[in-house]
């Protein structure tokens, strides 16, 4: 392919968007920064198609003119690892690419390690070294170089060919439906969602509070992700999850019990301060709570039995299929399954008949 053109003014971008009306395949990569933000800022979008390579400047231009692309049904979109770079298109868009085919998927179906990188994948499949260079570039700064721009082109100067060689393979191992529904499922917009109500669920370790504590804890996560959002701050910036633990036990009553918590940020805001202290009593007034009650935070020893029997049921059909054991259910999974929960993935779509019934089976 050619070296990649540089998009940066709407002439340029309608022009694009004219260029890629044929295509049936078009490689998508983006380049975006979050560390400071709660929301992706998306510095820059990459496109390959018909051997030709754009890198749109996506600081300077809305992307409205790609917006029928994106949503086309009749265009594939080509990713790898795809789920943040569409959560960034769907900021600056409001749309989700779809459908696409992502290769880290396929590749994990068709027997290569889960979670591979792009430069890994590139470099099985095709034997291409890619240049590590400009990995940390700050992709907001202008100019680019060109050897920016030729290491983010990068990103998608290969897609289509290993997009190519997974596809002959999983269709080979007879696992199509594998890739096509869990490349299916990232068109779901809830995945991109945050939904303050249910935010508590990122907290691993509620289950171990008591039912007063955990109510607690449940409305100080919808607080700090309604703050996030609304000040487009990183949640650990509004308050680090241990944090959440701790004031949902201690329930401090003012600002001075608050600053004895010892794993509160200091100093802590005080306009994130009062914020959290209001939710706390609003917590007190309605008597929020959740009626299940604390979880051990160990498995008890029949528990740890049949997880232990899940696992080797796992491990031996993963090696049967030649796949990672995550790729049909995490321990995760496992575990919820010995603690009486049923709503994991495990137990849904393909994976079920394939893994889901022979874990259930060893349960009893």
């Amino acid at each position: 392919m050619p070296d990649p053109i540089w998009i940066h003014d709407e002439h340029g971008l309608d022009e694009l968007a004219r260029q890629l009306r044929t295509a049936d395949r078009v490689a998508i990569d983006t380049e975006f920064l979050r560390e400071r933000t709660f929301f992706p800022r998306l510095c820059l979008l990459q496109v390959a198609a018909d051997r030709g390579i754009w890198c749109v400047d996506t600081l300077a231009l809305p992307l409205d003119p790609l917006a029928p692309l994106l949503e086309a049904p009749a265009v594939r979109k080509l990713a790898h690892a795809a789920r943040q770079d569409l959560e960034a298109l769907r900021h600056a868009v409001g749309r989700v690419a779809a459908p696409v085919f992502d290769t880290q998927i396929a590749a994990a179906c068709a027997g290569l390690k889960p979670q591979i990188g792009y430069a890994e994948l590139v470099r099985t499949l095709l034997g291409v070294s890619l240049d590590k260079a400009h990995t940390r570039t700050d992709w907001s700064r202008r100019p680019l170089s060109r050897e920016q721009l030729s290491y983010a082109a990068d990103d998608v100067r290969y897609l289509e060919e290993i997009a190519a060689l997974l596809e002959q393979r999983v269709r080979e191992l007879g696992r199509e439906d594998w890739v096509r529904e869990d490349c299916a499922a990232l068109a779901d917009p809830r995945l991109y969602e945050s939904d303050p109500e249910s935010a508590w669920e990122r907290l691993g370790a509620i289950a171990r509070l008591e039912p007063r504590a955990r109510g607690r804890a449940r409305a100080l996560a919808a607080w700090r992700e309604r703050t996030a959002q609304q000040r487009n701050l990183p949640r650990a910036w509004i308050l680090p999850d241990a944090a959440i633990y701790e004031v949902a036990e201690a329930a401090p009553a003012d600002r001075d019990e608050l600053a004895r918590i010892r794993s509160m940020p200091s100093p802590y805001a005080a306009k994130f301060a009062e914020g959290l202290l209001a939710t706390l009593r609003d917590t007190a007034t309605t008597g929020d709570a959740d009626d299940e009650p604390a979880r051990a935070a160990r498995p008890s020893d029949a528990e740890r039995a049949a997880i232990e029997r899940m696992a080797r049921v796992l491990d031996s059909r993963a090696a049967e299929l030649g796949v990672s054991a995550e790729v049909l259910a995490t321990r995760g999974q496992i575990k919820a399954l010995a603690t009486g929960t049923r709503e994991i993935g495990a137990l849904r779509g393909w994976r079920r008949a394939v893994i889901g019934e022979r874990l259930l089976a060893a349960l009893e």
